[in-house]
């Protein structure tokens, strides 16, 4: 009769053990799934709230854009653009913009294909591109100065350096945003969290240089030729 107990005891004991491993496991596999999850939904957050700064983005640039266009003519008998402005030098630095747009989409297959080192040389090599659009704008800015066109000499030059300035502090931003993005992918290399932010600055820049060819057209090519 001991024998036939510890028997039926051990027979019953071990589906149950086996029955409570298998619960464990599943509950420990759900967990992992729902933390997946979670982080996922994180991610879409952060996308979508970037797609909404976008968006003021737009209508902040809209709003510059209509207010330059109705002060183009009021220069207070000042100095015109046409008068002062270098189209050859704007020329230069809508090539250099335009050309650090297609360096970042390289650098965005790279990543695709899962090559650290060529996506960070690109994103350098785009880095190096947009700093010297800042440098060139910089040296119009100061010679603009030096002959006489400051933000307050007349509605005109108020107009003008607000929105090509916003312009380019949007630029210089995402220079210190991607420096920080190279640094973060050179420690930690091609993660989730790298891939959005890699796609994130490239689609920024696109938007910057989207921006610009209105500047171009608008302020330049119309305002000055």
């Amino acid at each position: 009769m001991a024998l036939l107990n510890k028997f039926l005891s051990g027979g019953k004991s071990q589906p149950l053990a086996a029955a409570h491993g298998q619960g464990g496991g599943q509950a420990a596999h759900g967990g992992h799934d729902a933390h997946g999850h979670d982080h996922h939904d994180q991610e879409g957050m952060k996308v979508f709230g970037f797609w909404l700064f976008l968006i003021t983005d737009v209508i902040l640039f809209g709003t510059l854009f209509a207010t330059f266009v109705v002060l183009r003519l009021n220069t207070a008998g000042g100095p015109t653009g046409a008068e002062l402005i270098e189209i050859n030098g704007i020329i230069i630095s809508t090539f250099i913009l335009l050309t650090s747009s297609f360096t970042s989409g390289v650098a965005l297959l790279e990543m695709n294909r899962g090559n650290k080192k060529g996506l960070i040389t690109w994103l350098v090599i785009t880095a190096l591109l947009g700093a010297s659009f800042i440098y060139l704008e910089v040296t119009e800015f100061i010679h603009l100065v030096h002959e006489g066109a400051t933000i307050g000499t007349s509605a005109y030059w108020s107009s003008f350096f607000t929105l090509v300035g916003t312009h380019g502090l949007h630029v210089s931003i995402g220079l210190v945003w991607m420096v920080a993005l190279i640094i973060q992918l050179a420690r930690r290399g091609i993660t989730d969290v790298t891939k959005r932010k890699v796609n994130v600055i490239s689609l920024y820049w696109h938007f910057l240089d989207v921006i610009w060819i209105f500047v171009f057209t608008i302020v330049y090519l119309m305002g000055v030729m």
